[in-house]
């Protein structure tokens, strides 16, 4: 009976021990799991002992070693939206996006250590590279990425048959209105004193700036300057995408009021196109608004310029 009570014993103390043992091991977390495309860096004392890239369990020895994971993934940045002036002096508002990896592991350790201080360094470069490029390249090189607009004739149809318009039917108010003047060169067939000889004729030629870099090469540039000086942090910027490209507000206003000129003039055309005498009577309101007020002469009612004002 003593004899079994002393084995219970030393049973009991071994189990024991060992459930000891695995806490302590436990505790002390002598293995660490890499996952797939995963790096690691073992330090002990800050000092870097080595890189760990194979998937799996691996040992580190307690206490002594740290072990620093960073995925081996593509991660994503985005820019902070920016009003940067054009090489034209133009305000435009600019967003970008960015793919990037670590490069160097062992460069990015020892300069960054954390995500948030890659995130913080990356933001900075390339939000400042963006803003280098951009500022000595033109608004159409920002914006557009090639040429080929303007390969192809651009023209807008009015409707508008050239063979209908008669230029001794063209009744303008002989003023001194250069819009006037110009409407009657294009009838009389002297377009180049018109303001828009197409236009009257019943087409609008739509041309365009041309590049001689473009939205791609601008990126490209970016990239190489934002990456000349992230060598020294081991990180590598992939690409540089132009989320966004917005005018400003002041530029925006300006583009708006040039649109709507440009279309009221079409607008203008056409209508004297199918109405050659609601167009001369409609210019000519618009230049008794604007000249008579500031008129100091006496003119005659029977004048030509006045035909308008007081024979209807």
């Amino acid at each position: 009976m003593a004899t079994n009570t002393i084995q219970y014993i030393k049973t009991v103390r071994a189990v024991g021990l060992t459930v000891l043992a695995l806490i302590i091991v436990i505790s002390v977390k002598p293995f660490y799991i890499l996952k797939e495309r995963e790096t690691a860096i073992i330090t002990q004392f800050g000092e870097i002992i080595k890189t760990e890239t194979k998937a799996g369990l691996h040992f580190k020895m307690p206490v002594l070693h740290q072990v620093h994971k960073y995925t081996a993934k593509l991660l994503r940045i985005d820019g902070d939206p920016q009003k940067i002036l054009t090489k034209e002096k133009q305000f435009i508002k600019v967003n970008t996006t960015s793919r990037w990896r670590i490069s160097d592991i062992r460069k990015f350790y020892q300069s960054l250590v954390t995500y948030e201080s890659a995130y913080s360094r990356l933001s900075d470069i390339i939000d400042s590279s963006v803003r280098d490029i951009i500022t000595v390249n033109s608004l159409a090189n920002v914006v557009r990425s090639t040429n080929d607009i303007n390969k192809n004739s651009h023209k807008e149809e009015f409707g508008i048959n050239p063979e209908s318009i008669h230029p001794e039917n063209v009744p303008i108010a002989n003023t001194d209105n250069p819009d006037g003047e110009a409407l009657a060169d294009a009838a009389n067939g002297n377009p180049e004193n018109s303001i828009n000889a197409e236009a009257i004729v019943g087409t609008e030629k739509v041309s365009y700036p041309k590049i001689d870099k473009g939205r791609d090469a601008l990126a490209a540039e970016i990239l190489h300057k934002a990456n000349n000086q992230l060598d020294d942090f081991g990180i590598e910027v992939i690409d540089i995408i132009f989320k966004e490209i917005k005018y400003s507000d002041e530029l925006q206003v300006s583009v708006y009021n040039r649109m709507i000129k440009d279309r009221n003039q079409i607008a203008q055309a056409a209508s004297y196109g199918k109405s050659p005498e609601f167009y001369s009577f409609w210019k000519s309101m618009e230049v008794y608004q604007s000249a008579l007020p500031e008129t100091e002469k006496i003119l005659s009612t029977d004048m030509e310029y006045f035909k308008y004002l007081y024979k209807h």
